[in-house]
């Protein structure tokens, strides 16, 4: 039986990932408590702003990507290959449901 996308999944993907994204920003910027003022303690901080920030960019890529799976779903086009226009394997989109190429393309 082909892959059926499951919209209700990707939709709860990306609130949960918008959750994260949001939570990041509130730590990021000290909404819920301020910067400490031990210097040891901001070095500690900034550290930790670093791994946030990396974190908070593949969540919104990730969000990126599953709006477009979305809008793919929409055109009737999800499953196809953006590169060799071949369908992308089951399998893969059941991993990936939001991957935009099949994975001769992807290497």
């Amino acid at each position: 039986m082909p892959y059926q996308v499951n919209t209700v999944q990707l939709l709860r993907l990306r609130k949960e990932l918008k959750h994260r994204v949001d939570a990041i920003d509130a730590d990021i910027h000290h909404k819920k408590e301020p910067v400490e003022k031990d210097f040891a303690e901001q070095v500690t901080q900034r550290e930790n702003d670093e791994v946030l920030f990396a974190i908070d960019e593949e969540a919104q890529q990730t969000i990126h990507l599953i709006d477009s799976a979305l809008s793919r779903i929409k055109d009737g086009v999800y499953g196809t290959c953006a590169s060799c226009g071949e369908k992308i394997p089951d399998a893969r989109l059941a991993a990936l449901p939001y991957v935009t190429t099949c994975i001769g393309c992807a290497e």
